[in-house]
């Protein structure tokens, strides 16, 4: 585990941050491969890949949800092993645990009897709507299992731990791809080959981390006979996670908006967006790393009334999130010709996904540090706030570009032009606000012995 209220912060959100790297792009791989095995394995894939890239919009839209509460349990378990209150931590560990299944039965529930009316509202076409539909309502059968591994996985990584979530997420994912060559190849199953194999490789997961909590030593030690919900860690749960959960929702429907612009050029310019989106997918999640570290660091010092350790986590995560995010940004775009020749041998596709890779992936950097101020923002309390500036910034502000300055200047350039500005002028008003809240709100608490302190 690595510490948080004492030590090399340099370090120690590095050697944080690096398994949690690894597991975003580890997880984006293997929902690749959902995607892919169909796509060219199963026995009708043209119906089959259109059916499953059908649900995407949904699939992120639910998932989100349960990795914002998953943040939420995040937050309060880490303020409370900052406190060093173990009651507290005990009690929200077995609210936590049934919060989170309760939560993805609900979501599984509304996947299943609204799967049909939710891709009909998405003009989702009549010919992948019934694999599209069958996938849904499968694949919906394994959220209460993503459910606790969220909420184990927030669990883990209060304490410092995020290498056995790492190890969990690898296992359940290489699963996840034999099996769907198991179902797709060898039963011919297609799209519900592709959903079994999720559900299982979910279900392998929530038992993984439910067992890891339940071997644990301590305050973060699962009982099942002690499961109870407690409405004060239910509060505290719900005002973090719910604004994040929404946050990321609303961020997978403004993206949907900006496709259908993309698609108003045309096939060409779709493949090789799409394309560039893929590659530039794993520049994104190298970088949120940062923001969930610095997250359970500033959860856990506000905690142990370490407030100056609070801002040097933030200076500290801004910084690899900025070296992290220009190094990648960079070498994707040095690189891009030959990365996204692994999507498409067309050169017209590669070169629409260049110029796409250098107007996004460049300043990639920009959302990074963005999404460290929301994240320090959440640790210290404050998560409602971050949200609003969030959609106000990144949802609404692109909305209103596309009807406005693209719709003057049609072109993909002014089209992409839209989130390198868009990240930039959110993270400068969460500056302002964090400034504003640690004058007026946050530094009155502290006496000024622990104000000086490091």
């Amino acid at each position: 585990t690595v510490e948080m209220t004492s030590g090399s912060l340099w370090k120690n959100i590095l050697l944080f941050s690096l398994p949690l790297m690894m597991t975003q792009v580890l997880e984006v791989l293997f929902n690749l491969s959902d995607v892919a095995i169909a796509g060219k394995y199963a026995y009708n894939t043209y119906i089959a890949l259109g059916a499953v890239g059908s649900t995407t919009t949904l699939v992120s839209l639910f998932t989100g949800l349960l990795i914002g509460v998953g943040a939420g349990v995040n937050v309060a378990a880490a303020r409370g092993l900052g406190m060093e209150d173990n009651d507290n931590v005990e009690r929200t560990v077995h609210s936590s645990f049934l919060i989170c299944l309760g939560l993805g039965v609900l979501v599984c529930l509304v996947c299943v009897f609204f799967a049909e009316p939710m891709l009909r509202l998405l003009n989702t076409k009549e010919e992948f709507l019934p694999g599209a539909v069958l996938y849904l309502k499968l694949y919906a059968i394994g959220l209460p299992g993503m459910g606790l591994y969220n909420c184990g996985n927030g669990i883990l990584s209060a304490t410092g731990d995020t290498k056995r979530p790492l190890v969990y997420l690898f296992i359940a994912g290489v699963l996840n791809v034999v099996l769907n060559l198991v179902f797709v190849i060898g039963f011919k199953m297609s799209v519900a080959g592709v959903a079994l194999a999720t559900i299982i490789s979910q279900a392998v997961s929530a038992a993984l981390v439910t067992r890891s909590l339940m071997l644990m030593d301590g305050p973060t030690q699962l009982h099942l006979d002690r499961l109870a919900i407690k409405p004060h860690i239910m509060r505290m749960i719900i005002q973090i996670g719910l604004p994040a959960g929404i946050q990321s929702c609303m961020f997978s429907l403004s993206n949907v908006v900006i496709q259908s612009s993309v698609n108003s050029f045309g096939s060409i310019v779709i493949a090789g967006n799409a394309a560039g989106a893929n590659v530039g997918n794993f520049v994104y999640q190298a970088m949120n790393t940062f923001q969930q570290a610095v997250t359970c660091f500033a959860g856990q010092n506000i905690g142990a009334r370490k407030p100056r350790r609070v801002l040097s986590s933030m200076y500290v995560s801004l910084f690899w999130a900025l070296s992290f995010g220009v190094v990648f940004g960079v070498l994707s775009c040095v690189f891009g010709t030959q990365l996204l020749g692994l999507y498409s041998p067309d050169p017209a596709v590669i070169q629409v996904g260049l110029n796409r890779m250098y107007i996004v992936c460049g300043p990639y950097f920009l959302c990074g540090i963005m999404d460290v101020m929301t994240g320090v923002l959440r640790g210290v309390g404050y998560s409602l706030l971050p949200m609003i500036v969030s959609l106000m910034g990144a949802c609404v502000f692109r909305i209103f570009w596309v009807m406005t300055i693209f719709a003057a200047n049609r072109t993909m350039d002014c089209l992409m032009i839209s989130y390198p500005v868009s990240w930039a002028l959110t993270f400068l008003v969460l500056v302002v606000i964090f400034a504003v809240l640690w004058k007026k709100k946050i530094r009155p608490r502290y006496t000024p012995e622990e104000l000086a302190a490091r």
